[in-house]
Formats: structure tokens, sequence, C-alpha cells
């Protein structure tokens, strides 16, 4: 590991407890109670993600783990996306306060047992979709911008030669899966807004790229659908 990709690793694990306890927060205050067992299931299966991922990361892409770390307000990131981003974060908090309400707290949805089964099935699908994600892309910023102190080139291999925003997509079965599994049929119907807004990042994104990283131009007429090939 070289000394620029050192990682702080008690800052990692307190960012991580941290993010744990804000969705915790969300979900059971909404609830009111601590008797959800969906959402501990989801708590366990996403904990258990990041500090699986981030486990990986450290051992064989340490400076991939410091830009997921560092990347949000760092040097390049437009003023657009830092707004977006905190939009984003409470958008994603009132995502999970509504399902505590809908699910638990007001009673409004009822889905079966075996759906929630299959919701968590959907939300672990997506982690093996973000995962190769992670093993492909070694410039994945959580922000928009150019990492040209790491030589940033155009990643067309892998996942990314089916579509141009494979993280982005991975969402989509990530969120629908967390609302069957927490049995909230209001939060599966906010999946598609929440679509709708990375999907205005991803084209965003798509202008930055083109301007600033060489061969874009070329990766977009070869690539051409964004999330689900033969949809967009």
């Amino acid at each position: 590991m070289t000394e620029d990709a050192k990682i702080d690793i008690p800052r990692l694990a307190a960012s991580i407890v941290a993010m744990l306890a804000v969705f915790g927060i969300a979900l059971f205050g909404a609830a009111g109670t601590l008797r959800w067992t969906a959402a501990w299931v989801f708590l366990a299966l996403f904990g258990a993600f990041t500090v699986g991922t981030s486990a990986w990361l450290l051992r064989h892409d340490p400076a991939l783990l410091r830009e997921r770390m560092t990347g949000i307000r760092s040097e390049g990131q437009g003023r657009w996306d830092k707004v977006f981003f905190a939009v984003l974060q409470l958008v994603f908090f009132g995502w999970l306060v509504l399902m505590g309400l809908d699910a638990v707290r007001c009673g409004w949805s009822r889905v079966p047992v075996w759906l929630q089964a299959v919701g968590a099935m959907l939300h672990v699908f997506s982690f093996w979709l973000f995962y190769l994600v992670f093993r492909e892309n070694t410039f994945l910023s959580p922000a928009v911008r150019i990492q040209r102190e790491r030589g940033q080139r155009v990643i067309s291999t892998g996942p990314y030669a089916v579509v141009r925003h494979p993280m982005y997509a991975a969402v989509i079965p990530f969120a629908g899966g967390v609302a069957l599994l927490l049995g909230s049929w209001l939060g599966l119907a906010a999946v598609l807004p929440l679509t709708v807004m990375i999907g205005w990042r991803a084209t965003r994104e798509e202008h930055v790229l083109r301007g600033e990283l060489p061969g874009y131009d070329e990766y977009l007429r070869r690539v051409r659908y964004r999330f689900v090939p033969g949809v967009w």
C-alpha cells in the first residue's frame, strides 16, 4: 500500500457505524419500535456488505477505498453535484422514514412474507452487481469529478461494456429489494422518482466526462444504454 493510498481505519469504521446508526434512527424512529425484524435484517445485510466490501478494497484497491472516503467535497467536484449529493442524502433518509411509517407505525402496507424474502434476495443480488462494478472500475468516485491525480481513464470492460452506468443501474434492484424486504408498497413506488434523480445525475455526469475525459465520446458511441440494455 503506497503512502498516498493509506487508509484511516478508525475513520472508516466510525463512518460505517455512523451510517448504520442513521439508517437505524430513520427506520426505528419512524416505526416507533425496535421490534421490526425486517429492518434488523436489512441493517445486518447492508452492514455485512459494507464491511466486506471495505475489507476487500483495503486489500485489493486501497486507492479506490480512499477515493470513496474522500471524493465528496474534494477538488474538482462541481457545485451542482455537491448540492445534488446533499439532496439525495435527505431524500434517502426520508425514504427510510416513509417505509417505517408505512410498514409498521401506520400499517398502510401489507406485503406477504414470501415477497419480503424475494426482496431480501433481490437486495443481496444488488450487492453482487455493486461488487462487479467495484472490481472493474478503480476510479469509481462518489463525486462527479475527473481524477487527474490518479490518471483516470475510460473504463469500458466488464459491466461497463453493457451499460454506461452499472453502479447507478444496480441501485434499482437495491432499492426495490429494500422496499420489499421492509414490507412497504409506498417505498417501492418511491423507487421510480429515486431512479429519475440518479438518471438526471447520470446525464450531467456524461456531460462532464465528454468534456474532460479523453476517449469518452468514443465510449458513448460503442455503449448506447445508460442503465438497462434496450430500454435507456
